[in-house]
């Protein structure tokens, strides 16, 4: 148990005994619900308020986002830089979540030691990762360790130096894993995916990289990728927690404002062109005993218009429990134990996903009837009651995730890094309330792909390749202990 979930624990206690009252999501990280912020309220017009915060542009292109939230001495911190894995270079895939993951195993003044004891000794959480679009990290710790907090933040954030070693360990580890997790096919169907969908676009590459392009990276490549994209004009610090605006504006400003680095040119992304008619790739596993697809096309960026009528209409069809898909494949049938469909929202248009998996005897009832799911929506639509169901389901389910502080920090940053704002949560419920069964349909007809189809399937090819041949004109083939993906 950390320093920081002791005092949380202490907090909690002294807060029962005074008030007869506490409220935590997990011993580690309290839920807060201060009265402004992003609740269910009956009185708010829309549902939602997102609480005010404040925007700051340092002189060295900094951004910050200031949110006081005063129920729990806690200050969490979400940081975002503009540069993800499409700022990769060609065949150094998974360069940027290496250089993340580095970032905390040693600066100028630190051994990867001594910047764990010196955490551990105020109980302050450090994370950092990468997805497609950008590199981000949080942080937290107690109020009362403000000083000692930011100045570790700030030091692991500005001075890292990529030992050697510390590099050559991580990258052997990745490898090592990458190589393990073909072992699954459900931890990498994914990269098998995007990459047949999106093809020599970014999207396509994996984020975490291949058993080759991993092994390709050096120290020299990780200091390099920081040098050109850790920089103050392409990077972005949320704060949310216990801390007064003013004061919480001078002590970044102290810690960040001498930053400097390179003008970054952001990534020249545009939409992959979707795929027209139908194909299939199949990896095969030959030792697999289950079947695992995913089924769809390009999807939407996180900007698009009508991004909260899809969530709607996909939470009917495939993203929950209940859901068309998984009520069919699961509960009505036994073909699966759980089946989904989701869109990836990122800057341009990311992927649109059918995924479960079946047993290989099984492998063409269960894609079949996935298909038949699909062409059910475009036929019938879905009914009022159904649409009702699904706004009360999502309304239900937002708020809990964006309760706590480091929830808000995320999602403001978020927010900025894409150009949206509080609109996004206040509006929230009157775009949900909006949508109509005819709307509905549009969006069915919009977005959800039913002739234009990608396929991706892992499994035992001797055995399933038969009936995949009904799906697609032509089957490409690779197998699962093929480098990359």
């Amino acid at each position: 148990m950390t320093k920081l979930q002791r005092s949380i624990i202490t907090l909690i206690v002294l807060t029962i005994a005074t008030s007869g009252f506490a409220q935590t999501k997990n011993a580690k990280k309290p839920a807060t619900k201060p009265a402004a912020a992003a609740a269910q309220t009956a009185n708010a017009p829309g549902g939602l308020s997102l609480p005010a915060y404040k925007k700051v542009k340092l002189k060295n292109g900094l951004t910050l986002l200031l949110m006081e939230q005063h129920e729990i001495p806690i200050i969490s911190f979400n940081w975002i830089v503009r540069s993800g894995s499409v700022a990769d270079p060609q065949g150094k895939e998974g360069l940027a979540s290496v250089t993340a993951a580095l970032l905390r195993k040693g600066t100028k003044t630190r051994t990867a030691d001594q910047i764990a004891a010196d955490m551990d000794f105020i109980g302050m959480t450090f994370n950092a990762n990468t997805n497609a679009d950008y590199t981000n990290g949080s942080a937290e710790f107690l109020k009362k360790d403000t000083a000692k907090g930011l100045e570790l933040l700030s030091d692991i954030v500005l001075n890292p130096t990529f030992p050697e070693a510390e590099v050559t360990k991580l990258v052997k580890q990745r490898v090592d894993g990458l190589k393990a997790s073909k072992d699954s096919a459900s931890g990498v169907i994914g990269n098998y995916y995007n990459k047949y969908l999106f093809g020599t676009h970014p999207y396509g590459r994996p984020s975490g990289g291949d058993e080759e392009s991993l092994a390709s990276l050096t120290q020299a490549d990780v200091a390099g990728f920081y040098a050109n994209n850790y920089s103050p004009s392409n990077a972005i610090i949320a704060a949310v927690g216990d801390f007064n605006t003013a004061e919480m504006e001078k002590a970044l400003t102290d810690r960040f404002g001498a930053w400097t680095g390179k003008a970054v040119a952001a990534p020249k992304l545009t939409a992959a062109p979707a795929p027209t008619g139908r194909k299939l790739l199949l990896v095969d596993k030959p030792d697999s005993t289950q079947t695992y697809f995913m089924i769809g096309n390009t999807g939407i960026a996180r900007t698009n218009a009508d991004r909260v009528a899809i969530d709607l209409v996909n939470t009917l069809f495939g993203g929950r429990f209940t859901s068309m898909l998984n009520t069919e494949l699961r509960v009505n049938t036994g073909l699966t134990y759980g089946a989904r469909s989701f869109f990836t929202q990122r800057q341009v248009a990311g992927p649109f996903a059918i995924n479960t998996y079946t047993r290989n005897a099984t492998t063409e009832k269960a894609i079949d009837l996935a298909l038949d799911i699909l062409k059910r929506l475009h036929e019938k639509g879905i009914t009022e009651e159904e649409l009702k169901s699904a706004k009360a389901y999502v309304k239900g389910q937002f708020p809990p995730d964006i309760e706590t502080t480091d929830q808000l920090a995320g999602l403001i940053a978020e927010l900025e890094f894409y150009g949206l704002d509080q609109r996004e949560i206040n509006e929230l419920y009157a775009k949900i309330d909006a949508l109509t069964v005819e709307g509905a349909r549009g969006i069915i007809q919009k977005y959800f792909p039913q002739e234009n189809l990608v396929f991706t399937v892992i499994g035992k090819a001797s055995e399933i390749e038969p009936v995949l041949k009904k799906y697609a004109p032509t089957i490409d083939k690779k197998s699962i202990n093929d480098v990359g993906f």
